[in-house]
């Protein structure tokens, strides 16, 4: 892994703790797009998943500080629609619920498509290698607690020739409200239907089994503690904790690892809806890995009526923000192993940036 991964991953980690926001970083270095008209400071909160880019994002502003915090796709919202920062980052869609709770504020809400990534379901099995496979039941059975040891008939029947332990399995899943709970789930509840009638899909979800964590930082660090736990973890946490983790049988009944070009695949004929509300669960395509993520930047459509706490000077700051992550955002997601939203998307993504306003007035130019 590089140094660039290391630092944004080290970081992301203290804000889910809480911490001093690591992307109030600067750096003159680097031409943000837009960023010459943007300065000042600007909040935003909510998901984890997506903190690793928001702070490599943020180092890249030249004159604008961005305090992101990492508290969990439902806080964020939530942050958004009480008007406590000036963005809230989210991986599930909006709710219709969500979309009148932050057009209260003054104006419409706008959720804007960022880029994708991969939600790995990660292991510590010591003496088994990464790539270990797993289908949709299996996992399902695994989180409904009916799968409990490692050397159980459902996993050896699919790892054929690879000794397996008889270790337990300690499940670790999320505590908080999370986007990557909603994904995960929702890869779960479309191919079991047991899973879908006793636990569903959401943010938040009762689970049969396992014990809590705290963000996508809080269940990496009590898998790598606890020899013979699983939990689901976004792949750039994964590798940054060097976790093995498991190949995902696809719709088309691939065996599909975790990795850039997979992740992308699955995106590739997501049907988009009017308010960008996409959702991938369970895609086609023999390359597509299947638990695969959106995450979406969230604000009222006109920034200054909804008064955001930076008011106008934020406002811009947000437009500015954006934009790079549309831009030159898109070239760098690699680096914190990201996907970048495929053509048609971006375009979308775009077309909703450019309509944000203050006061009425466009802020994109």
């Amino acid at each position: 892994m590089t140094s660039n991964k290391i630092g944004a991953l080290a970081c992301a980690t203290l804000l889910v703790l809480g911490l001093a926001a690591c992307g109030s970083s600067k750096k003159s270095s680097t031409g943000a797009a837009g960023a010459g008209a943007a300065s000042g400071t600007i909040s935003g909160a909510g998901s984890t998943f997506a903190a690793p880019v928001y702070e490599q994002w943020a180092s890249a502003q030249s004159g604008l500080t961005v305090n992101y915090q990492a508290v969990g796709s439902g806080a964020g919202i939530t942050a958004l629609e009480s008007k406590t920062v000036d963005f809230g980052a989210s991986d599930p869609p909006l709710k219709p619920g969500d979309e009148e709770a932050i057009a209260k504020n003054g104006s419409p809400a706008v959720q804007i498509p960022m880029f994708l990534g991969a939600i790995t379901v990660s292991y510590n099995l010591p003496g088994v290698q990464t790539g270990l496979k797993m289908d949709g039941k299996t996992i399902a059975d695994i989180f409904l607690g009916k799968v409990n040891k490692w050397d159980d008939a459902e996993l050896t029947a699919l790892n054929p020739g690879v000794s397996l332990p008889g270790t337990a399995i300690t499940v670790v899943h999320r505590s908080d409200s999370s986007g990557t709970t909603a994904g995960f789930t929702g890869f779960l509840a479309s191919v079991d239907p047991e899973f879908k009638s006793k636990v569903g899909e959401g943010k938040d979800v009762q689970w049969p089994t396992g014990t809590g964590a705290k963000g996508n930082a809080g269940v990496a660090g009590a898998v790598q503690q606890t020899a013979g736990a699983v939990g689901y973890v976004e792949q750039a946490y994964a590798l940054q904790h060097n976790f093995t983790y498991s190949s995902v049988k696809n719709k088309a009944g691939q065996f599909v690892a975790p990795n850039l070009a997979s992740t992308s695949a699955a995106a590739a004929e997501v049907k988009v809806p009017v308010n960008l509300g996409l959702k991938i669960s369970n895609p086609g395509g023999a390359r597509s890995y299947p638990i695969t993520s959106q995450t979406f930047i969230v604000v009222n459509k006109d920034l200054c009526k909804a008064r955001a706490p930076g008011g106008e000077s934020a406002a811009k700051g947000v437009a500015s923000f954006i934009q790079y992550g549309l831009t030159q955002g898109q070239a760098v997601l690699s680096q914190a192993d990201y996907a970048a939203l495929p053509a048609a998307i971006l375009a979308k993504s775009k077309e909703a940036a450019a309509s944000l306003q203050c006061n009425g007035a466009a802020l994109s130019g």
